[in-house]
């Protein structure tokens, strides 16, 4: 059976992390796990059956630690499994609605296809408008100077009418931080950040660019053509353009069950404490309970 590999990217609730992992155990699948370099949970406590990833990133949100952090497991993950079907890029937020078994064949069935949530960014219909994301320059958690520095060159931007364009003429293209890239695609990408660091230092001034990065940089390969458009992932999101996703709970279970999809998100050990066993049911054929 093909080899698939989890990353779980983590930075709060051991218990819950650890629940994911318990679930995750099977001969195919190696479980990593990415611990935010800030955050307060044990290394030593992480589940003995998930892999640490070594190069640890304070992670904060909407920053290009983001996708450094991805960066970093990608490269380790690589270097240490050497055949595997996809790498599938979970939150530890995330439960699995299908058996191990289902999940398998479910992932078997999308050998040689990139699941990938993508949009092209622009103004036109039917694309995301959020290519002032890239237009200008954002800080980044940076010192004051170079927060004023942005901010100046943020107006001299708008004063000439001009905007920040993607090295090398990339189309700008987005869509969700979760997804499952083949090893041959997770390789292509690690290879091109090598080769052009100019991709990094554009996407360190962007925002959210891990909602960006690895979307922009799959359609402009050969992969694109292998991409389905769908990562299979169970999301509810409020109104109004809310910054997070809900937080599911048991009156979202009918509603997860005809999605189809293969993971859900988002879990919270206390909110979604009613929902978990219904999960746990689904997961094991029982999907009435």
């Amino acid at each position: 059976m093909t080899t698939q590999v989890f990353l779980i990217q983590a930075h709060k609730d051991i218990a819950q992390l650890n629940a994911l992992v318990e679930q995750l155990q099977d001969e195919d699948f190696v479980v990593y796990v990415n611990l935010d370099r800030k955050c307060a949970l044990d290394p030593a406590a992480v589940h003995p059956g998930a892999r640490l990833v070594a190069d640890r990133v304070d992670v904060h949100w909407g920053t290009f630690s983001q996708v450094q952090a991805v960066l970093n497991s990608l490269a380790q993950i690589v270097a240490e499994v050497p055949a595997f079907d996809k790498v599938l890029f979970l939150s530890a937020q995330d439960f699995p609605l299908l058996s191990n078994a289902a999940l398998k064949e479910a992932l078997a069935a999308l050998a040689g296809r990139e699941l990938l949530d993508t949009v092209a960014i622009g103004p036109a219909p039917g694309q995301w408008a959020a290519d002032y994301r890239y237009q200008y320059f954002y800080p980044a958690r940076a010192s004051r100077l170079q927060r004023v520095a942005c901010a100046l060159a943020n107006r001299l931007l708008r004063a000439a009418g001009a905007t920040r364009r993607l090295p090398g003429g990339l189309r700008p293209y987005g869509g969700s931080s979760w997804w499952a890239l083949s090893r041959d695609c997770v390789r292509m990408l690690l290879g091109r950040v090598a080769r052009e660091p100019g991709l990094a230092r554009f996407f360190r001034r962007a925002a959210c660019p891990d909602e960006m990065f690895f979307q922009t940089l799959v359609m402009d390969s050969p992969f694109r053509e292998r991409v389905l458009g769908s990562n299979f992932r169970y999301v509810q999101w409020p109104e109004h353009g809310a910054r997070n996703p809900k937080v599911l709970d048991e009156g979202d279970f009918e509603r997860i069950v005809a999605s189809r999809a293969h993971f859900c998100r988002k879990l919270d050990s206390r909110a979604s404490a009613a929902l978990l066993p219904r999960l746990l049911a689904l997961r094991a054929g029982a999907v009435g309970a």
